[in-house]
């Protein structure tokens, strides 16, 4: 059985967006949690698994860089779907009744509900741990005298035997996370379980544009811009090289086929290294506020 690799434990919202996913896969996968985003993309290089849905942004927080990272390094990925997840944060007790004098989760949730945290609980002690379902844990651990609270999941809480204080929590509700399907290059992207969509978004890893020349990156872009593709995101990331150099993600509107490829092409020989890590559909989950099931871009 094929199987899909999330950064767990059981409760994450990497969790809850692999549960969503599966759902609307044709041939649903065995879940396989993870302790960390780096172990579930090597298990996927390495085999283990068939795929992995990693988060890549968060739209309060920015970019995930360890995915992109991993991403950039091996020839071995590629990237078959984009998951948009609607983040919904709870704040959960052990003992509801009790002051709260601690809040526990993962460094971005703690971020994204800032404007909740300093209007409601500005003296409690903040703790970061390394997921949303490790804090439910250790609540669930605490005594009443601790007064310790999870920003976590609503699934997390339900796992850990913890009560809502309050909910949706975060500063915005458009607050979201994408996410890629991640999975070995070559591998036929899986089928889903509505109509085939088109592949609406291509991805490319661009390797030490010459930043030293002035005007090289912009000499890039034009090749995109004189040809009408629409880019949707760059983003650049240290190539571990060398101070100052650096890799570039690009990712474009791919829905004039001849257009993109020239432009490609252009840009290939501007580059020392380009390589196009796939072109996918970008799934819009029903929880984001105002969504469609699924849309493409």
């Amino acid at each position: 059985m094929d199987t899909l690799g999330f950064l767990g434990p059981l409760g994450t919202h990497s969790e809850a967006a692999a549960l969503h996913l599966n759902g609307l896969l044709d041939e649903p996968r065995e879940l396989l949690p993870f302790p960390a985003i780096f172990q579930a993309l090597s298990a996927v290089e390495e085999g283990q698994a068939t795929g992995a849905l990693v988060p890549v942004e968060n739209s309060l927080e920015g970019s995930v860089n360890i995915t992109l990272d991993a991403l950039s390094s091996s020839d071995a990925f590629a990237v078959n779907l984009e998951l948009i997840w609607g983040v919904r944060n709870e704040l959960m007790m052990k003992y509801p009744k009790t002051e709260v004098r601690s809040i526990i989760s993962h460094a971005q949730p703690l971020s994204q509900c800032r404007a909740y945290l300093k209007e409601r609980h500005a003296a409690a002690k903040l703790v970061a741990v390394s997921s949303t379902a490790e804090a439910a844990r250790l609540v669930a651990l605490s005594r009443p005298e601790d007064g310790c609270a999870a920003i976590c999941t609503a699934r997390a809480g339900e796992l850990y035997g913890l009560y809502p204080v309050a909910e949706d929590i975060q500063d915005t509700m458009a607050n979201c996370t994408r996410f890629f399907l991640v999975e070995r290059a070559g591998r036929k992207p899986p089928a889903l379980r509505f109509a085939d969509t088109p592949a609406p978004k291509k991805l490319l890893v661009i390797s030490q544009i010459d930043g030293k020349r002035a005007g090289s990156l912009c000499e890039v872009l034009q090749e995109f811009a004189v040809r009408g593709v629409n880019m949707l995101r760059i983003e650049s990331r240290p190539a571990r090289t060398a101070l100052g150099a650096y890799i570039f993600f690009f990712e474009l509107e791919a829905d004039a086929a001849e257009p993109l490829a020239a432009s490609v092409e252009a840009v290939r020989e501007k580059s020392i290294r380009l390589r196009t890590l796939g072109a996918f559909p970008v799934l819009t989950a029903a929880n984001l506020k105002g969504a469609p099931l699924w849309s493409s871009l």
